[in-house]
């Protein structure tokens, strides 16, 4: 049987699942995640992660027919393009796989919009977009609130209590808040414990999920359309102190996968699966016109409209980046781009 990879990139690191061609919604055969090496790039943890996965399928005796990797930005998928080389991969913006697999599972509704709030090591990604049309009518980051920011701020916590620990033991810690309501902490030189609770990690991240429920309304504001869900991402949204503060200060549905972390390494998985002649997959950006002086401003619910025909129209033209396929002899000339889709204004 032949197999397809799925992989994420993230300011943390890399994650990739292997599975079967025909069965990407089953369990993954093999995952890994690798950690991004401090002052290393985006793409190095991206091909070591294809690395184990290719070696994983060596010792099963198979074939991997399609590689995607997840971008968060234009700026991660350029470092991975120019470093693929030969390789032949799919790049995608992380938004689109997400989507594609809150779709799959049935989690994603069949109208209105939904907000993506991807919180990762290093910030908050919030995005809304058109369940039907897959526009995204707008995205927003912010660096106040993020893994990283919580394992300073518990390792501070610690050190207050006279337990001194590095960041990676710290992180270690906050990822077991996530299941255990306590847990110990020793220094491991002068032995000194400390007691810490989930409450506790609560009202040190408490400013900044207050934050992001600020930010969450004033996009909801900025677009004029309620969303029908929240979808919470990444890893740091396994911490349910977390969850259950959004959920008591926004009046929205919220959308949780156990594994939040790897919807966009699970997404990927669906789409390498499902294109694999593809080489660059966008999403559809609705760009309104500025507004001239003297013109009537359109009402909310003309202008929802027209974002639906233009990403209708945007998606039928969904881009492409070619890229040379992996172990093919070249006349060593660059891989030639070509990228179709609509264009920012």
């Amino acid at each position: 049987m032949v197999l397809v990879l799925g992989v994420s990139a993230g300011a943390a690191g890399a994650r990739a699942m292997l599975t079967h061609s025909d069965q990407p919604h089953l369990p993954p055969i093999d995952r890994c995640k690798v950690a991004r090496r401090t002052g290393g790039g985006i793409e190095e943890g991206v091909f070591e992660a294809v690395r184990l996965m290719r070696k994983s399928a060596a010792r099963r005796d198979e074939f991997i027919t399609g590689i995607a990797v997840t971008c968060r930005c234009s700026t991660h998928a350029d470092a991975i393009r120019t470093t693929a080389g030969r390789n032949r991969l799919t790049l995608i913006d992380e938004q689109v796989a997400q989507l594609r697999y809150l779709r799959f599972t049935g989690r994603l509704p069949a109208e209105g919009s939904i907000l993506l709030y991807d919180l990762g090591a290093s910030g908050l990604t919030l995005t809304q977009i058109d369940c039907r049309t897959e526009a995204i009518l707008a995205s927003k980051r912010s660096t106040v609130l993020g893994g990283d920011g919580h394992d300073s701020l518990l390792r501070w916590l610690l050190a207050r209590g006279g337990v001194s620990v590095d960041l990676a033991t710290s992180r270690r810690h906050k990822e077991a808040l996530a299941s255990d309501r306590v847990i110990t902490v020793c220094d491991p030189i002068n032995g000194h414990r400390a007691v810490i609770t989930r409450s506790d990690f609560a009202d040190l991240v408490s400013a900044g999920v207050h934050h992001s429920v600020s930010f969450v309304r004033q996009m909801i504001d900025e677009t004029g359309v309620h969303p029908s869900a929240m979808a919470l991402l990444g890893g740091c949204t396994r911490n349910k102190s977390i969850r259950d503060e959004l959920k008591q200060q926004l009046d929205l549905p919220l959308i949780y996968d156990p594994e939040p972390e790897f919807v966009s390494t699970r997404g990927a998985v669906l789409l390498a699966a499902e294109r694999p002649s593809a080489r660059r997959v966008r999403s559809v950006r609705f760009n309104p016109v500025p507004r001239l002086r003297g013109e009537d401003i359109p009402s909310r619910r003309k202008l929802v409209a027209a974002i639906a025909v233009t990403a209708t129209l945007g998606g039928t033209i969904a881009g492409a980046l070619a890229m040379n396929h992996e172990g093919e002899h070249t006349d060593g000339k660059q891989p030639t781009v070509e990228v179709v889709g609509p264009t920012r204004h």
